[in-house]
């Protein structure tokens, strides 16, 4: 397959670090990004948790986890479908998860491209085990987030960084519709810890909140 012309300008042998992915999906963005999300301002506004996830709370009581991923979305935008559930938590407790997830019946099915593994529930409900070691992990899991099922969930701030840091097409498009939602207050915890943790991607930050703002109608885009 050739490499596109815009994707060579920026890396001729097309492959694209995660900064240069990041920056080319935003300028793309940017260049047709119109007002409005085509659904109506009560859909955008409004939290479900339609679709059911196996409710791991009393199966991992006492070892901090929360949901991240497709998921925990749901806490901050429109919910939306995804294959499977993520789960992050230290890596440290990574044994005594999967211990517990077996004795409920759980099954191993292969390792993740990062520290963890795929479990299959009882069901049949895939679950992804992210095992992190993230700098920030501690103290976001010390203070979830709850969605509307009550499931424990990464607060928005950690939920974009992790998004950002993934670079992957769905996650931007994801960001950018929580940062358009997200209200002043909660758009200041996350420039806060975006700063500490990553402030190389203060800028990209900025433009997805541009983008997500722009989409919501709550900034005119930027005449080209």
């Amino acid at each position: 397959m050739d490499i596109p012309p815009a994707i060579a300008a920026i890396a001729p042998d097309g492959r694209l670090t995660p900064a240069q992915k990041r920056r080319f999906l935003i300028d793309f963005c940017r260049r047709r990004i119109r007002p409005g999300t085509g659904s109506a301002t009560e859909f955008v506004q409004r939290r479900t948790a339609m679709i059911t996830w196996p409710d791991l709370r009393s199966m991992l009581q006492g070892i901090p986890w929360a949901i991240a991923g497709g998921v925990a979305t749901r806490a901050y935008m429109p919910e939306r479908a995804t294959q499977d559930m993520d789960i992050l938590v230290q890596q440290q407790d990574c044994d005594a998860v999967w211990e517990r997830l077996r004795a409920a019946g759980y099954r191993y099915i292969s390792r993740l491209a990062m520290p963890g593994f795929l479990a299959r529930s009882p069901e049949g409900v895939n679950v992804d085990v992210i095992c992190g070691d993230y700098p920030w992990l501690k103290e976001a899991l010390a203070h979830p987030r709850q969605d509307s099922a009550g499931y424990p969930v990464l607060d928005l701030p950690y939920l974009v960084l992790m998004k950002m840091i993934a670079v992957r097409v769905q996650d931007m498009a994801d960001v950018s519709r929580m940062l358009g939602l997200a209200s002043d207050e909660d758009l200041a915890r996350v420039r806060a810890v975006v700063a500490r943790y990553a402030p190389d991607e203060a800028e990209d930050l900025e433009s997805l909140i541009y983008l997500g703002q722009v989409e919501m109608g709550k900034t005119p885009p930027i005449a080209s």
